[in-house]
């Protein structure tokens, strides 16, 4: 069988070939760019299996590069970074990330988070494409064809929010209006800790119609049924 190819975009080159150098080891074909303007022509030409995507890179950061991905492809994203805001970790997975680490990181560590994102990413579930997505309010649950997943009082709520009117995008605001019954103040980013957890219930479908509209909020593009 042939290995995974993985494109590793990193400028500091003794990390660079220590990563290469490792994942070599660890089996896969990999592939390295120390800049940022060329990855998303070699991604389009190439079609790697994965990208580790350092965040800081001369040219084009890291990003912008992962939007740019995102607008054609669905590859796992490996994001690394040494700039550890919250907001930068955060806005990294709002642009399509799969998962991050930060600087410094050990070489295992990176191996088992890699393993992890391209095993979620390959899962593949055979649904219907005739199926309609439908929350069952008695069930608490999200179905799809013979597929489902239980969702938290919190999850029902967001998910019943957007699939009440498929493709209008919502800003968070809106949607932490709806989350919570007793109105409690807390951050309108708990909106996205909630939107990342669903979309690790959905992975047993294999599809995610809850999309991010970067700078704006959350819309559904799923096809809804009947409650």
């Amino acid at each position: 069988m042939k290995p995974l190819r993985l494109l590793v975009v990193e400028d500091e080159l003794k990390i660079a070939q220590a990563l290469h150098d490792f994942l070599r080891v660890e089996g896969y074909a990999v592939e390295v760019l120390h800049e940022g303007s060329s990855v998303v022509d070699w991604v389009r030409r190439e079609s790697p299996d994965a990208v580790l995507l350092d965040v800081m890179l001369p040219g084009k950061d890291g990003l912008h590069i992962c939007r740019e991905l995102r607008e054609f492809s669905s590859l796992p994203i490996l994001m690394l970074t040494a700039r550890v805001e919250e907001v930068d970790r955060l806005l990294g997975l709002d642009l399509g990330a799969d998962d991050y680490l930060c600087k410094p990181f050990s070489l295992r560590e990176l191996a088992a988070r890699l393993r992890a994102v391209l095993r979620r990413c390959r899962t593949e579930t055979v649904v219907d494409p005739r199926c309609e997505w439908q929350l069952d309010a008695e069930r608490w649950e999200l179905r799809l064809g013979n597929q489902s997943v239980p969702l938290t009082p919190v999850e029902f709520r967001l998910l019943q929010h957007l699939m009440g009117k498929p493709g209008r995008v919502f800003s968070r605001p809106q949607l932490m209006r709806q989350l919570y019954e007793d109105h409690r103040v807390v951050s309108d980013r708990t909106v996205d800790s909630h939107i990342r957890n669903l979309r690790r219930k959905l992975e047993v479908f294999g599809g995610d119609p809850i999309q991010s509209v970067y700078g704006v909020g959350f819309r559904w593009e799923g096809t809804t049924g009947p409650a």
